[in-house]
This record gives C-alpha cells, sequence and structure tokens, in this order.
C-alpha cells in the first residue's frame, strides 16, 4: 500500500514534468504589473512613519527564441512602461514631495526613455545567464531593469544552490511545494563589487541583521506571481537602540496573457540578439557602480571653513567637537591629498592637532600621503602633532598594509625627538594586533615588524629601548612573544617586569601554559630573588586571572601575612573584590577558603592603607561597564601603584576601554623613611601610563633622579600632567547594500570622542601629605546614516546620541602616622544625554520632506562607592583638614 502511494505521490518539483525552471510559450505575451518599493527607519517603525518611495510599472514579458535541443534555454525580452513614482505611506500634500510631479519631471526625459528600451534576459535552466541592454544606459536604470530580471529566476526543485543576479553572488535556498516555491537567500554570503569596512573592536561596533524571502505562485509552467521581501536591521552594539532598518519589497503580478511574437529564427543567443538590435550588449548580471553626483556641495576647504571654531582646544569638552569631527572625516574622505593639505596648512596652530587627528582617522590613501607630506619627523619641534599623527593610527578602525609600511618607514628614518621614536616603535605593535585580527598575519610588512619587535628586546642594552620593545609586544598581543615576556618577567629591572606581567595578563587564557604560571608564581613568591611589590601584585593579578589551580590559590593565601605590610594588606583586599565581584576565580577561592590553615583571623585582620575594589559604572541591556581602583603603597605612606581601569562588555565581547596607572618609587627619603625589602636602591621616580580602548601608549614622567625630583618639587604648580588630548574615532562602519530590487543602500556609523586624560601627583612635606589625580573629560557622539540615493530621489535616515561627561579619581595620602589616612575619591559630574531621529526625502529640484524627533535629558552626577573602610577613612581625612 505504502509503494502505491508513493506511485501518486506528485514529483518534487512544480513546474512541468522535468522542467529546471519557468517556461514560456511561443507567441504569448505575458502582462505583468509590478511594483518596488524602499523604505527606511528606525528598527522598529511602522510602515505609515517611514521614508521612502515606491515605483510601480508594467511590465510585458515575451519568449524571443529558444534552443531546440533545450527547452529551458530561453532568450526573454522585457519591455516597461507606464512609471510611476510616488510615496509609500499617505502624505498630506504639505509634505509629499511627488505631489504635482510626473514621471518624467522626476527622472527626466532621457532616463524615462531608457528605463522603458526593450531589453532581454538569457534565461538558462532557469537562472539568469546574460543580461543585455544599451550600454549607455545610466547605471541606475540598469540595475532597476536588473531587479525585474531577479524574479524571473527560480528553480523548481528543492536544494541550495549559488546564484548570480543583482545582489551578487549569493548561496540561495529553493523549497519547492506544489504550486509554489520559495527562494531564501544568505544575504551575508553575497559577494559584490563595492566592498566596505568595520571598526576591529566587536563592543564599539556595528551589527546587523539581514533577510531575503521571495515567495513564488506558478502555473501552467510559468510565474503567476512573485512576492519578495529584503529586510536589513543595523544596531550599534552598546546601544542597540541606535539602529536603522531598510525593507525593500517587490511584487511580480501576472494581469493577462495576450497574442505575442513568434520566436524568432536564429542558431544562438548572441546571433539573436544582434540580429534584432545591434546596440544591445550583454552587461553583466549584477548591479553596476552608480557614481553619485553632489550638486552645489562644499568644497573641503569651504566645511573646513565653516567648522573650525570647534576644533579649538576650549570646544574639546563639548559634544559639537565630535560631532564636527566626524563630519570632517566624510568631506576628507572624498577630497585628494591637495585639498587636504590645503586645509593643514591654513589651520591655525592650536586647532592644528585636532586637524591631524581628523585627516589620519579618514584612513585614505590620499590621507596618509598627506600627512606623510605635511609632517617632518626630523625635527623635534613637531613632536605634539607627530605623537597625535601616531596615535590615530593606533586607534585606526581599519589600518591596512600600507599605513604599517608607512610606520615603519618612518622608525627606519631620521626622527628628532627619543619620545616619538618610542611611540613608532609602540604603535607599530597595534597597528599589527589589527591586522592580525583580520588575517593579515603573513603580509610581508606584517612579518617584517613582528620579527623586528620580537628581536628588539634581546638586541640591546639601553633600558629605554628594552621598554620600547616590550610595550610594541604587549600592544601586538603576539602569541610568540609570551616566552619574551615570561622571560621578561624575571628581570632584575622592575619596569621590565611591570611591562611583561600586564601584558600577559591581557592573553587569552587559553595561552597561558603551565611554563608560563611556573614563572609567574615564582615572581610572586620569591622563589629565585626578591622583587618590588608592585612586580609582585602584578604577578599576584596574572595568577588569579588565568585560570589558577586549587594549589596556586592556597599558596598565594598562605603567603598572606608573611608579605611587607602593604602588600599584606593590598592582597587581602584583592581576595576579597574576587569574591565580591563574582570574578572567574572567585569558586575555586572560596574551595581554598575552607581549609582554616590559609583562611583564619591571624591572616585576614591584617591593618594597611593599600586596597582593591571594583564596581559597576553603567548596566544596560545592550552593555555593561565596569571599574577598578587598585592602589598600594609603600611601608612609608608613599604612593607606589595606582591603576585605575574601566572595561566595556558587550554580547560576550570585552574592551579595554581606559587603564590610568600612576607609579612612584624612591621616595622614603623625602620623609626619612626606611624602604621595603627589595627597594632599598630604586631611583626616585614618579609617572604615568595610559591604556586607550585597547592601545598602550608611551608612558610620561613626572620626574626622574634626586635632582629632579627636588626640582619638580619647588615648582609644583598643582596643574595636572596631560597624558592624552585629542578626538578619537570609535566606531567607523561603511556598508554598501545591494538590494534585489536594483536599488542601493549605504549605510554609514561613526562615533567620535573628545578625550582629554590627565594626571597628577603633588606631596607636600610641611603637611606630611600626598595627593594623586587622574581627571578624564570627553564627550562623545554616535550617527548613523542611511541613504538610498538614485540620483533622481533620496531618502533617507540619521540615528544619532550624544553626551558630555568628566570623571575623577583623586587619592589623598596623610602619612604622619601609622596606619596613615587614605582617602579615595571617584566622581562623575551631572551631564547631559540627548538621542535623536531624522528622516528625509529629497528630489534634485530642491523639494524636500524632513521629519525630526528627539529628546535630551540631564543625568544626574554621583560618587563612585568604595568600600566602607575607604568611607571612614574619608571621613577622618576630611576631619582632619577641617
Amino acid at each position: 500500500m505504502f509503494q502505491l502511494l508513493l506511485a501518486y505521490m506528485p514529483p518534487p518539483f512544480v513546474s512541468g514534468a522535468g522542467a529546471a525552471g519557468p517556461r514560456l510559450n511561443n507567441d504569448r505575451l505575458y502582462k505583468f504589473s509590478y511594483t518596488t518599493e524602499v523604505l527606511v527607519d528606525r528598527a522598529k517603525g511602522s510602515k505609515d512613519g517611514s521614508a521612502g518611495y515606491r515605483i510601480s510599472s508594467d511590465v510585458d514579458v515575451n519568449l524571443v527564441w529558444r534552443d531546440p535541443s533545450s527547452k529551458d534555454d530561453q532568450l526573454i525580452q522585457l519591455v516597461i512602461s507606464n512609471v510611476k513614482i510616488k510615496n509609500v505611506a499617505p502624505r498630506s500634500a504639505k509634505k509629499n514631495i511627488f505631489q504635482g510631479a510626473t514621471t518624467q519631471s522626476l527622472l527626466g526625459e532621457k532616463k524615462l526613455a531608457a528605463l522603458e528600451r526593450p531589453f532581454m534576459v538569457h534565461l538558462k535552466n532557469g537562472k539568469v545567464s546574460s543580461f543585455y541592454c544599451y550600454k549607455a544606459e545610466p547605471a541606475s536604470i540598469k540595475n532597476l531593469k536588473r531587479g525585474v530580471a531577479s524574479l524571473l529566476q527560480v528553480q523548481c526543485r528543492s536544494g541550495k544552490v549559488i546564484e548570480n543576479d543583482v545582489s551578487g553572488r549569493c548561496t540561495v535556498e529553493y523549497k519547492a511545494a506544489q504550486g509554489q516555491v520559495t527562494r531564501t537567500k544568505a544575504l551575508e554570503t553575497c559577494k559584490t563589487a563595492e566592498t566596505g569596512f568595520t571598526t576591529y573592536i566587536q563592543v564599539l561596533g556595528v551589527s546587523g541583521e539581514s533577510s531575503s524571502v521571495t515567495v513564488f505562485t506558478l502555473e501552467d509552467g510559468f510565474i503567476k506571481s512573485a512576492i519578495a521581501k529584503e529586510t536589513h536591521i543595523l544596531a550599534v552594539n552598546a546601544r542597540r537602540t541606535t539602529a536603522a532598518k531598510i525593507v525593500s519589497r517587490q511584487s511580480l503580478t501576472l494581469v493577462a496573457i495576450e497574442a505575442g511574437p513568434f520566436e524568432a529564427a536564429g542558431k544562438n543567443v548572441a546571433s539573436v540578439v544582434k540580429s534584432l538590435d545591434e546596440k544591445l550588449f550583454a552587461v553583466g548580471v549584477a548591479a553596476e557602480k552608480v557614481k553619485s553626483q553632489c550638486k552645489g556641495c562644499q568644497s573641503l576647504f569651504e566645511h573646513w571653513q565653516a567648522v573650525q571654531k570647534q576644533f579649538e582646544p576650549d570646544s574639546l569638552s563639548k559634544a559639537i567637537a565630535p560631532r564636527s569631527f566626524l563630519a570632517l572625516i566624510q568631506s576628507i574622505r572624498k577630497a585628494s591629498k591637495d585639498e587636504i593639505l590645503q586645509v593643514l596648512k591654513h589651520s591655525s596652530k592650536t586647532a592644528l592637532p585636532q586637524v591631524v587627528d581628523a585627516v589620519t582617522s579618514s584612513q585614505t590613501p590620499d590621507s596618509l600621503d598627506a600627512m606623510l607630506q605635511f609632517l617632518n619627523f626630523a625635527d623635534p619641534k613637531g613632536m605634539v602633532l607627530q605623537e597625535r599623527f601616531l596615535y590615530a593610527c593606533g586607534f585606526a578602525s581599519h589600518p591596512n598594509e600600507r599605513m604599517l609600511q608607512a610606520l615603519v618607514d618612518i622608525s627606519k628614518g631620521k626622527i628628532g625627538s627619543k619620545d616619538i621614536k618610542e611611540s613608532v616603535v609602540i604603535i607599530l605593535g597595534a597597528i599589527v594586533h589589527k591586522l592580525c585580527q583580520k588575517g593579515g598575519c603573513e603580509l610581508p610588512t606584517v612579518v617584517e615588524v613582528k620579527k623586528m619587535i620580537l628581536e628588539g628586546p634581546d638586541s640591546t642594552q639601553v633600558e629605554s629601548d628594552i621598554q620600547m620593545y616590550l610595550l610594541a609586544l604587549k600592544n601586538s598581543l603576539l602569541p610568540e612573544a609570551i616566552p619574551l615576556f615570561s622571560k621578561y618577567a624575571e628581570s632584575e629591572v622592575g619596569a621590565y617586569c611591570t611591562i611583561s606581567l600586564t601584558a600577559l595578563q591581557r592573553y587569552d587564557v587559553a595561552l597561558i601554559t603551565d611554563e608560563v604560571k611556573q614563572t609567574v608564581n615564582r615572581v610572586y613568591h620569591q622563589n629565585r630573588r626578591v622583587y618590588e611589590k608592585n612586580v609582585r601584585a602584578a604577578a599576584a593579578d596574572v595568577i588569579f586571572s588565568s585560570n589558577p589551580s586549587y594549589m596556586e590559590v592556597k599558596n598565594v593565601l598562605l603567603s598572606i601575612g608573611n608579605l611587607p605590610k602593604e602588600l599584606n594588606k593590598y592582597m587581602l583586599s584583592k581576595v576579597k573584590d574576587i569574591l565580591h565581584f563574582e570574578m572567574p576565580a572567585s569558586k575555586i577561592l572560596r574551595q581554598a577558603m575552607k581549609d582554616m590553615i590559609s583562611h583564619n583571623y591571624d591572616r585576614f585582620s591584617k591593618v594597611g592603607s593599600s586596597s582593591a575594589f571594583s564596581g559597576f559604572m553603567a548596566r544596560t541591556a545592550d552593555a555593561t561597564t565596569t571599574y577598578s581602583l587598585d592602589i598600594l603603597y609603600s611601608g612609608s605612606g608613599v604612593l607606589r601603584r595606582s591603576n585605575m581601569n574601566i572595561y566595556g562588555a558587550s554580547n560576550g565581547a570585552l574592551l579595554h576601554g581606559l587603564q590610568v596607572a600612576i607609579e612612584a618609587q624612591g621616595m622614603e627619603s623625602l620623609i626619612a623613611a626606611k624602604p621595603d625589602e627589595g627597594e632599598e636602591d630604586l631611583e626616585s621616580f614618579a609617572g604615568m601610563s595610559a591604556l586607550l580602548f585597547d592601545v598602550q601608549l608611551r608612558p610620561v614622567t613626572f620626574f626622574k633622579g634626586y635632582s629632579d625630583l627636588m626640582s619638580k618639587m619647588f615648582s609644583m604648580s598643582g596643574e595636572p600632567m596631560n597624558v592624552v588630548k585629542g578626538l578619537i574615532l570609535l566606531t567607523d562602519h561603511s556598508q554598501v547594500i545591494q538590494l534585489q530590487s536594483g536599488l542601493k543602500a549605504n549605510a554609514e556609523f561613526q562615533g567620535g570622542l573628545a578625550i582629554d586624560i590627565s594626571g597628577g601627583m603633588e606631596v607636600s612635606l610641611w603637611y606630611r601629605e600626598s595627593k594623586t589625580s587622574v581627571n578624564n573629560r570627553g564627550a562623545m557622539v554616535v550617527t548613523g546614516n542611511v541613504t538610498v540615493d538614485m540620483d533622481f530621489v533620496r531618502t533617507g535616515m540619521e540615528v544619532s546620541f550624544e553626551t558630555e561627561a568628566s570623571l575623577d579619581f583623586t587619592t589623598t595620602v596623610q602619612f604622619s602616622e601609622y596606619p596613615f589616612l587614605v582617602c579615595m575619591q571617584m566622581d562623575k559630574t551631572t551631564f547631559p544625554f540627548s538621542e535623536s531621529l531624522t528622516k528625509y526625502e529629497s528630489l534634485p529640484s530642491g523639494k524636500s520632506y524632513v521629519s525630526r524627533r528627539g529628546h535630551k535629558q540631564l543625568l544626574p552626577g554621583s560618587e563612585f562607592p568604595l568600600h566602607q573602610e575607604n568611607s571612614n577613612m574619608c571621613k577622618r581625612v576630611f576631619d582632619s583638614d577641617w
């Protein structure tokens, strides 16, 4: 019975028996109605509120020629007529840009004639093999015709195939049922000639969702209707409400079948096409690039003149600075080298560093050439501009091998400043990391730089050069550098140890081998030699962050009580912070603390002022921002290390947004105090190191040596020293979305940050008090622009948000008694936040429709909570001040 049922079941295709695709009959004219529409809006917007337009027409289709040996090898002619362009949603006459306009007035006589000119499609086994039209027709018109042709491409059997159409070369899945075929196009697989770019940092990036489904209804072997819907949603990862949606629909419906022309005679498709119209040429199935013409647009220099005041230093804490920065980048990306040089040469001295940020961040061949010609690295007076250029290269959203090669050439040439030489090498490491992330680790220039920085530390005896190479390797995160870091972690020079250990902490835990763990444990437990406290603290951080074993954790706990006083207190605070914040090591820590030998009152009651604390700055559905503050003092009460970190996490990705570390050593002589073990011979030194958006920057020095210290002591103004100042391109996503209808959308998402990070250290011998401060000022703007520009009508939207904020971290220490009084404060001020949504439609005539929505709010400032012990200490410090 089962075999009988199978015998009478219909075959798994929906056309005539054995048909690969739709078949047309001879001397028949198939009359269709066709519409295509495009809408742009926010992700959850409705059709009625969207911006966009609809193109409708009649389409006549007839068979021109069929291969006598294959019924599925057909040449088809299509003729578009009765074209109309209207709004998608009903609009009042005042808001309707198409009101009173005819198709001819919108398209122009020549383009309308081109659109209505017959074109041909070679349909072979249901696939569009060739597309024939006049070569001279505008690309936008040819693409619209290709969009119509895409609805004739269908196969009658289920299965996955790779197809070519107006969208490019894509993987397509067909599902056939009786009388119906559903075609689902995997848009992420489509390969097109126009490619975009996106930022390397996922937390700051843009993610998208897309779908394309076409449902064909077949009758008597041919298409009765084809309904297509294509959707693209793009959203900023860190704030997914900053999003845009593009919806494209197509509908081809058979209206009537009439008597039509007979088949033409001919041996093959090419000869038949030529015999019918010699001007018809095979022009390719994929969409052509449409060159957008900008009438009345400003030149780069005119743009710069209009916004130059926003680039002055006084504007850097306001949102207008990054907004102007993003707009200028867009203009620079369209400009020539000479136009860019004109702006650089005519900028004021105070605005020029910000212009260098913008030009370098543009990342075009012309902008890079302009910067290389403008800057003279042999001149030590140009250090500020040179370093701004280098930092912008380090923060580049999509650097290429050419940028890396330019920096290699600079490093080999004459450099007037030792600081700039160090910055060049350090930033080389950052660019190598980004290129390797995108699979470019084997590029010739990358291989050259890898060899240089991997061999660098062992190739010199100069302490500053070794630090330079280690910092470059820290930026590169090359797996090959791990043995080097492991080696230098046990060095006799504290700076080498600290850089190496903090670098190891940045690697994926899977790369930290047992051998490396043994090295780090030797450093912490001082198995081979005595180390400085900050080195041992850094080693402890690596142990806890590298999936430690039970015995590793137990040994660390057993060491508490036998450490220098302040290191004891720091380690206790670190353990409590891991448990409180539920860090990955918390589970194994709790197991080890069940042992009363390692966890008892004697160990966990040690006094001191050092501390470690983590907390949440912000938590939303899309992203989480956390902070950590670690402070280690010497036994005499002088700051040894202060470390502030800010992390961002989104969709499983982690970004080390900021690290500001202040280190001091050898200052005990100022207060006639005894140095701690292993620190008796240290030179007086204080400095600051910053890591910004996963890029380690060149450290700055407050003072070095006793004489320098004393001169600074008597000349200290209390003013902080600048560490990083400028404009940074955080988010940079550019995408060309070729729609199946033949229309094309351009998506540009950018995020800009104006930042000013400074830090300072004051010591008062009279009041026996020291104060360190880290001041962060910033303004951020993120914009998303989506446009569908068909040269005769333009529609699009912009979604954006902006904010201005400041974050201050201050530590006050009174060391007139022990345990000395320490008060840490971390404050953010009240700050504004605003969001906006703009939708628009416009015609070349100037007629336009614009819809704007937005809201503004003030978010209250606050002092971030630290541990209760700190709160009690602050009360005592301020009471004593009073």
